[in-house]
């Protein structure tokens, strides 16, 4: 999932440079400066050094739904505290794309709304048609294909995978490695999904997934509805979300989620020594692949903060602590180029034949709108 543009050598420079100092190239301060909650860039709000400054001085961040173990959030947190001493809160670390927007609307202006937001398909520009993001461009911005950002830098996006089926060796004799092995009789009672696709990015994905596997297209998103509507009327489908504990429980041997997540769940069973043998597989008659968008909240109680937070989040530090953790980085190309990729990492994610499509914007929400309307009256609870 690379990124197909590259800026020129001078921006390639500046982010080498913001390897070991984050926006070297964003401390040419504009003749007035702007206040950070309305600055729309790192320059705008005087550079690089000042939105620092400012963000210090608030000494926290507001973030919502952001679990250690989900894309390397774990080491991003620590890595953005320790490089700038400003608290990091997570509300709700298990909570869905849904529950982001509705806290950026619920907790509009009382000061416990998330600063940022981090969102699966549709979720972004829903958010942004609502109004409910700050338009603001990161240093490497340019950098960002067309298709994976909003034109406004209202959101962008910055990390990604492939949907995956993850499966527990010790306890599903013969693990399946597409959608079409998922029918068979011998996985009753044993596929999930990573939540409701009505709420989950992830688990929206795995429905895109299927309709690919099984005769649809972006277009069409019902066959994959049918999919699990068939598995659920086997029995093979069951409605328990997928988690790192209902694996290690025996209670979601086979998980249909993104690869950076069931890669990362492989290695923290190894490290912790639990009785699972937990095996990844891409499916090949269903491949589709997404990216996470970031956004930052238009009543940010943390404006600066926030902002820093994706200059973090978009650094060469920030994506190659995501490719650490298999999450593939929207900047991955163009760090190649300029030296800064972590070479080593990037050779541990699986090979995937082909260049990924990625559905519209359009196509996303037309798809949406139809799991919205069916789901839960073909899928049985």
């Amino acid at each position: 999932m690379p990124a197909p543009r590259l800026r020129t050598a001078a921006v390639a420079a500046c982010l080498a440079l913001a390897a070991g100092l984050l926006g070297a190239c964003g401390d040419r301060p504009p003749a007035a400066p702007r206040p950070p909650a309305v600055a729309t860039s790192a320059a705008d709000a005087g550079g690089m050094a000042a939105l620092t400054a400012a963000a210090r001085k608030e000494g926290a961040l507001n973030t919502i739904a952001l679990p250690r173990d989900w894309a390397g959030y774990g080491a991003l947190i620590d890595g953005f505290e320790k490089k700038y001493g400003i608290d990091v809160t997570v509300e709700n670390p298990d909570g869905t794309s849904q529950d982001e927007v509705d806290a950026l609307k619920e907790h509009r202006r009382d000061g416990s709304a998330p600063d940022v937001i981090d969102v699966g398909g549709t979720f972004a520009p829903a958010a942004a048609r609502q109004n409910l993001l700050a338009p603001y461009e990161v240093v490497p911005y340019d950098d960002i294909p067309e298709d994976q950002k909003d034109p406004r830098a209202r959101w962008y996006n910055n990390y990604g995978g492939y949907v995956s089926i993850g499966c527990d060796a010790r306890r599903v004799k013969t693990c399946p490695s597409t959608f079409a092995d998922l029918r068979k009789p011998e996985y009753k009672g044993q596929v999930s999904l990573n939540g409701d696709p009505t709420q989950s990015g992830s688990a929206f994905a795995g429905v895109y997934a299927a309709a690919l596997a099984n005769g649809g297209s972006f277009d069409d998103i019902r066959p994959g509805v049918d999919f699990f509507a068939d598995l659920s009327e086997s029995g093979n489908f069951i409605p328990v979300e997928s988690t790192p504990a209902t694996i290690e429980q025996g209670r979601t041997p086979i998980s249909i989620d993104w690869d950076f997540l069931n890669l990362g769940y492989a290695e923290e069973f190894r490290r912790k020594g639990a009785d699972v043998d937990w095996r990844t597989a891409i499916p090949f008659d269903g491949s589709f692949a997404q990216y996470y968008a970031q956004g930052i909240n238009k009543n940010a109680p943390h404006p600066a903060a926030a902002r820093l937070w994706q200059e973090y989040l978009f650094s060469p530090e920030g994506q190659n602590l995501r490719l650490a953790a298999y999450a593939r980085p929207v900047l991955m190309e163009s760090m190649e180029e300029n030296g800064t990729l972590d070479r080593a990492a990037a050779e541990k994610l699986p090979t995937v034949e082909g260049t990924p499509t990625f559905p519209t914007e359009a196509q996303q929400e037309k798809a949406a709108r139809t799991v919205d309307r069916s789901w839960a009256r073909t899928v049985s609870p």
